[in-house]
């Protein structure tokens, strides 16, 4: 039985790793806001575990069994934020605390069933892919706003930043999942954008492009 607070280090060096092949202790620490000398000693003890495979100085990835665990957490909390925003009418700006929560609940039966009671969602309300039940992720190829040029369109499917201040902007804005969106225009002097959504124009600066995911 693993802890709480071993669970989430193992997913967090699965969220990491997803775009380093190896994570740092340094990434570690920034990301749970903690000590590297603090982080070093958790690797230490998932190492003894062998959750992960740790070398001093050299970075940390997943073992099998580790990324397996990791995926079992992220599963319940994509399957719970899907449950609290489309059963319980929570909006999408307020689900992912309680998800932190509720994801550490060690019944896979319990999980089996929502999963199966809510029809099997492949993404959550933030347009993550949710895992299945062997561990298997669906994903699509998602590009930010920024990437695309003028006259270009296609569909809001996810977003990289997932704080509460972000979703809000976009919930007020309407740039949510599903709407579909057209760039009209980039302004050279800051890079930001002007989009064209439902008969409506909003501008949008880069950092909120940079962070707006799409499928063409």
């Amino acid at each position: 039985m693993n802890t709480l607070a071993e669970e989430n280090y193992l997913k967090s060096i699965y969220h990491l790793a997803l775009s380093n092949e190896n994570v740092s202790t340094n990434q570690l620490a920034a990301l749970l806001k903690t000590k590297a000398s603090s982080v070093t000693d958790m690797l230490k003890k998932l190492a003894d575990k062998e959750l992960i495979n740790y070398t001093p100085y050299q970075g940390v990835n997943l073992t099998v069994a580790g990324e397996k665990i990791a995926v079992n957490i992220i599963r319940k909390h994509r399957l719970w934020e899907y449950f609290l925003v489309e059963k319980l009418s929570f909006k999408w700006d307020q689900v992912h605390d309680m998800a932190e929560e509720m994801e550490h609940i060690s019944s896979n039966e319990l999980i089996n069933r929502l999963d199966k009671f809510m029809g099997f969602p492949k993404y959550d309300p933030h347009g993550d892919p949710i895992p299945d039940c062997n561990g298997l992720v669906k994903t699509h190829d998602l590009k930010p706003v920024s990437s695309i040029t003028p006259n270009q369109s296609g569909t809001i499917c996810g977003v990289r930043d997932h704080s509460t201040l972000f979703l809000q902007y976009l919930e007020k804005q309407s740039l949510t999942i599903g709407k579909t969106v057209e760039v009209v225009e980039i302004i050279e002097f800051d890079h930001s954008m002007i989009l064209q959504m439902e008969g409506k124009r909003i501008q949008i600066s880069r950092e909120v492009a940079n962070n707006l995911l799409i499928v063409l």
